[in-house]
């Protein structure tokens, strides 16, 4: 038998306190869902390439982005944005 479980509730205090910065996880947003994405090549400290910064929710920005959101799926899912 499957159970359900609660998915974490991230705030977005909880979210900005998450940027990559001072040993802190990086956490960014997307259509509600949040992802860690610390252990990425391309998150250092929290900043994406000089373009992004974790602890935001970048949904209009991955929307613009030529990777689209199927790359967030290699990212570990961490709760959803309320």
């Amino acid at each position: 038998m499957k159970f359900l479980t609660e998915e974490r509730k991230i705030t977005q205090n909880d979210l900005a306190e998450n940027n990559g910065k001072n040993g802190k996880p990086a956490y960014i947003a997307h259509n509600g869902k949040v992802y860690d994405v610390s252990d990425s090549v391309f998150w250092l400290d929290g900043d994406h390439m000089g373009a992004h910064e974790a602890g935001k929710d970048l949904t209009s920005e991955i929307e613009l982005a030529p990777h689209r959101e199927e790359v967030l799926q290699r990212m570990k899912f961490v709760g959803v944005l309320v």
